[in-house]
C-alpha cells in the first residue's frame, strides 16, 4: 500500500513543526509562512493548517449514528476515544464520498469551552504538507464557490496549483453541527 506510506510520512513531517507556522528565511528576507496539510476531495485541492491536525489515519469502518444529517457519517473508536466523523464531500457538495483505497480520515481538534474535541473528516487522499507564505494567499472570490464563504480562509498558490484553504473551526463548529438545523450544509 504505497499510498498509505505518504500519509505516515506526512504526519512524521508535521511533528517537526508543532507550531504550524514559522519564519522562512530565503535571501535574507523573512516571510510569515504556515504549514498546510493538503488533500483532495474529488479533483479539488484543499488545505488545512497543520497545527489543527492531530493525526491522519487510514479510513476505517464508521459506525452509523441515527437521526443525524447525511454529512455526519457516525463515529469511530480511536484508541478508546469516540470520534465523530464528518464527510466533507457531503458537507460541501451534498454528494456522498466514494470510499477508495486512498481515502483517509484527518482527525482535527476543535476548541469548545476550553476543551479540545477531536473530530474526523473523510478525505479522498492526502497530497502533501506544504509551506504557504502570506504573500501566496489571496482572498476567496465572491462568486462561483459552492462552499459557504465562511468555511474558506483564502486561496493559496503552490507550484502553479491553487489550494482552497479551509477554516476548519467554522466547518466543524460544534454548535452548528449539534443543531442539525440544515441537513445539507
Amino acid at each position: 500500500m504505497e499510498d498509505r506510506s505518504l500519509v505516515k510520512d506526512n504526519i512524521v513531517e508535521t511533528e517537526d513543526y508543532s507550531g504550524g507556522s514559522r519564519e522562512h528565511k530565503d535571501d535574507g528576507m523573512s516571510d510569515d509562512v504556515t504549514l498546510y496539510l493538503t488533500f483532495l476531495l474529488g479533483s479539488d485541492l484543499f488545505g488545512i493548517p497543520v497545527n489543527s491536525v492531530r493525526e491522519v489515519i487510514e479510513y476505517k469502518k464508521v459506525f452509523k449514528t441515527p437521526r443525524v444529517p447525511d454529512y455526519i457519517k457516525g463515529v469511530i473508536n480511536l484508541r478508546g476515544e469516540v470520534v465523530p466523523i464528518i464527510d466533507l464531500t457531503s458537507r460541501f457538495y451534498n454528494n456522498k464520498s466514494e470510499i477508495i483505497n486512498t481515502s483517509a480520515i484527518v482527525v482535527v481538534e476543535i476548541s469548545e469551552n476550553s476543551h479540545k474535541i477531536p473530530i474526523g473528516v473523510i478525505i479522498d487522499s492526502v497530497k502533501a504538507v506544504v509551506d504557504i507564505g502570506v504573500d501566496k494567499i489571496d482572498s476567496t472570490p465572491d462568486i462561483g464557490s459552492r462552499i459557504k464563504p465562511e468555511y474558506l480562509d483564502g486561496i493559496g498558490k503552490v507550484d502553479n496549483e491553487f489550494v482552497i484553504l479551509l477554516n476548519i473551526d467554522a466547518i466543524l463548529n460544534i454548535e452548528e453541527l449539534s443543531g442539525f438545523e440544515d441537513n445539507n450544509n
